[in-house]
């Protein structure tokens, strides 16, 4: 049984023709994390790489930044009406000598989809420490690669095609090369589930990589793609004012309106190369 789409009746109009019939819908549900038994989060989410989810979550608050300080991870008993795991509870175990999150970690109510930073019980938890620096890293890529990558992750999406309703966050190297993608109702939800793989696999800090997401590019993104060590961020849509002043203050690449055959460089603009630079070089 899928978890990730469900189906749901519906009448659709075109006109003046009228016909009813099933259509597929992404499955959105809470996620609670738990870190040593205590509830540190709800967050809506797409199930699927819930795992992912929630180490990339860790990371993103400076919890853990490599794949040994998680002793374990494991779904909590939560029966639904069925009797049956709803597997919407996930409990982490810090490694020894891992310091559990700072009490502001803790949201003050759920997150939504849209929205990962709303609820923090202290807005100076907002602006996390890093453990990685981004500004010495010497990745350079042509303006015609990152104007690729969004029908890269578009044909990457399989759950999309049959939805439409989500997000998509993928991580490249600079020459092009897809590694990581994953889908999610919440776009911040997307960008975790690709960090946690990486943390997974033991591949943090992602220096020399691309960040693509589609939507907009928020502070929380630009804060999460910092987190792990990530130098360029790009999205199909438009940064806001406060993710372009920290991509700034971290020596991180963004761009934005990546749409076509062109884009706009908000910060970094030195790593982004002319696709006739790039020839002659």
């Amino acid at each position: 049984m899928s978890r990730v789409t469900a189906r749901r009746p519906v009448v659709r109009l075109r006109g003046e023709h009228r016909t009813e019939r099933p259509d597929t819908l992404v499955v959105e549900e809470p996620l609670e994390i738990r870190v040593g038994g205590r509830a540190l989060a709800v967050t809506m989410r797409t199930p699927g790489d819930d795992m992912d989810l929630a180490a990339g979550f860790l990371v993103s608050e400076g919890v853990v930044t490599k794949p040994e300080h998680l002793s374990s991870m494991r779904f909590c008993d939560g029966a639904g009406e069925d009797g049956l795991n709803t597997y919407n509870v996930l409990d982490l175990t810090l490694a020894p000598g891992v310091a559990a999150p700072d009490p502001s970690v803790e949201r003050a109510f759920y997150t939504t989809s849209s929205c990962g930073v709303c609820g923090k019980a202290s807005l100076d938890a907002v602006r996390t420490s890093t453990a990685y620096a981004v500004a010495d890293d010497p990745v350079q890529v042509t303006a015609g690669l990152v104007t690729s990558l969004p029908d890269a992750l578009r044909a990457a999406q399989k759950v999309f095609d049959r939805t439409g309703g989500l997000h998509a966050a993928g991580l490249f190297t600079a020459e092009g090369r897809m590694l990581c993608m994953r889908e999610d109702v919440g776009r911040h939800n997307a960008v975790d589930k690709v960090v946690g793989w990486a943390l997974t696999h033991d591949l943090l800090p992602l220096r020399g990589t691309v960040l693509m997401v589609s939507g907009r590019a928020s502070f929380e993104l630009t804060q999460k793609a910092w987190m792990a060590g990530i130098p360029v961020l790009a999205a199909v849509s438009a940064p806001s004012s406060l993710a372009v002043d920290l991509a700034e203050e971290a020596g991180m690449t963004l761009i934005g309106f990546v749409r076509g055959d062109g884009l706009n460089v908000y910060t970094g603009s030195s790593r982004v190369l002319e696709d006739a630079t790039a020839v002659g070089a």
